[in-house]
């Protein structure tokens, strides 16, 4: 009994190898259509393969992505630090430019007044401006080691700005005609004044300030005299304080006076009185010395 089941095994386990064996050699042999139990498999497979690799295609790309936008954040950083840079230097370069531009001018400008009068001009920083209506002065960095002296004019490149009231050591102290009152004995002197190719002819004194409109006023002027709308004021150098040829500004309006013995002309400055950076004292030779 026992072996006739032993029998019986090894004939089933016969069948099934040689049923096996049959069945690769069909699946290894040319044909054009898979098995249904090949197409099982397959589809199985796929199935498994699909369900397990596309999530884990979406999770590696995930990945890439946060890389990608660590690698856009990094260069947009980069890219930020080099607009930054760029601007710091453009500024850098525009404010070389203009100083430069500003002292070239400056040059031509002294240059100029040294050819057409007797005097030096020696250029100062601008180191404060007081705006107080009782105190309207600017500071200076040259002193008295600079050869600064009380009295001395100062001028921009546009006109006359004021005269140096008050030295020390290492600065000087600008009081600005803005300051300028005939009836205040501790303003700016008063400035004789002629004008501009008619110098021998025209004579005033700028003797005033009016706040309200910014002009200057020159009074004292002779009846007759040619004075006129557009004429060009500019210091005589009688009185030795103010030296000759210094502008002073432009004739806006002349106005006779009240006894028709002299007129006054309403002066338009030819400084500004802002957004001064530097200045110029003016030495005559009787300074210099």
């Amino acid at each position: 009994m026992f072996k006739l089941f032993n029998n019986k095994r090894l004939f089933i386990l016969l069948i099934t190898l040689v049923s096996f064996i049959v069945l690769m050699g069909f699946s290894l042999g040319s044909r054009k259509s898979l098995t249904w139990p090949e197409n099982f498999v397959r589809d199985t497979t796929g199935f498994v393969q699909n369900l397990f690799y596309k999530p884990a295609g979406y999770v590696a790309g995930l990945f890439q992505d946060i890389a990608n936008l660590h690698d856009l954040a990094e260069e947009n950083e980069r890219l930020h630090l080099m607009v930054a840079q760029y601007t710091r230097e453009k500024a850098q370069y525009n404010f070389i430019k203009a100083a430069n531009e500003r002292y070239m001018e400056e040059l031509k400008f002294k240059k100029a007044q040294k050819e057409l009068y007797d005097f030096e001009l020696y250029i100062a920083q601008v180191i404060s401006l007081t705006t107080e209506p009782s105190n309207n002065s600017i500071v200076l960095d040259l002193g008295s080691k600079d050869g600064i002296k009380p009295n001395m004019s100062v001028v921009s490149t546009e006109g006359l700005v004021g005269v140096i009231s008050q030295v020390s050591n290492f600065t000087s102290t600008v009081k600005l005609m803005t300051m300028m009152d005939v009836n205040d004995p501790n303003s700016q002197p008063a400035i004789s004044a002629t004008v501009l190719n008619k110098e021998g002819q025209s004579f005033g004194m700028i003797e005033g300030f009016d706040t309200q409109s910014g002009m200057l006023q020159m009074n004292k002027i002779p009846v007759g005299d040619p004075i006129a709308v557009g004429d060009i004021v500019i210091s005589s150098g009688v009185g030795g304080l103010y030296p000759r040829g210094l502008t002073i500004g432009e004739v806006k309006e002349v106005k006779i006076g009240q006894f028709g013995y002299t007129s006054t002309a309403i002066i338009d400055p030819a400084a500004d009185f802002q957004d001064w950076k530097e200045l110029f004292v003016v030495f005559t030779e009787e300074r210099v010395e």
